[in-house]
Order: C-alpha cells, then structure tokens, then sequence
C-alpha cells in the first residue's frame, strides 16, 4: 500500500518560514521523481517545485523561484520543501506526489504524470 504523508504545515507570518516533509512508504522511493503541489480554495491546483529521483535535477515554478527549495532523503524515503519568505498568496494545501522515473532526472510539471499523491498539508501565512 502506497502512502504519502505531508507535515510540517501551519500558521506562519508574512516574511516567515515553513518546512514541509513528505514521508514516502510502500515504494522504492528512490525510483521516484517528488513534486509538491498546492490547491488554494476556489482555484485550480498549480505546480511549486519537482526534484528528480537522484536530486540533481530541481524544478520551480516562477511564482516560489528564490524562495522555496525542494530537497530529498533517499535514505529516509523524504522529500522535504523550504519555504521562506512566505507571502499571503502562498496560503493553499500542499500535496506532494510520485512519479516514477528511475533512472533518468526528467522531471514534469504536470500533474496528471504523477501516479501517487498524499493527503496535502494546510499553509496558512497572514499578513
């Protein structure tokens, strides 16, 4: 049974910081490409950020570029996204997702290429 469990949410001031994990199991995490999503009430979910199975490969989208940084623990089947400087607007549900791309560091923005996806974790930043 795959899962994908997302901590590290909350409440966080305008200008603070966050680091979310997402605890993989139930896959060869290392064969997996992670990307973190978020879904803000009334829109549509949007990409944030993708890391390649091995990490060397990153990927951001315009709107986290400088502020976030995405990283993974192979060993501890994690992937983790740092959040600083966080804005108002960054308020949503962060999920993370899988997808299976061993041995090679393509990555996808697409949601729909990801085969598994957690529950999300709240981010809530005031202003």
């Amino acid at each position: 049974q795959v899962q994908l469990v997302e901590s590290g949410g909350g409440l966080a001031q305008a200008g603070g910081s966050l680091r979310l994990s997402c605890a993989a199991s139930g896959i060869t995490f290392s064969n997996y490409a992670m990307g973190w999503f978020r879904q803000a009430p009334g829109k549509e979910r949007e990409f944030v950020a993708a890391i390649s199975y091995s990490g060397r490969n990153t990927e951001y989208e315009d709107f986290v570029k400088g502020r976030f940084t995405v990283s993974r623990d192979n060993a501890k089947n994690t992937v983790y996204l740092l959040m600083n400087s966080l804005k108002p607007e960054d308020t949503a549900v962060y999920h993370c997702a899988a997808d299976l791309r061993s041995g090679t560091d393509y990555l996808t923005t697409w949601g729909h290429d990801y085969e598994y996806w957690g529950q999300g974790t709240q981010v809530t930043v005031s202003s």
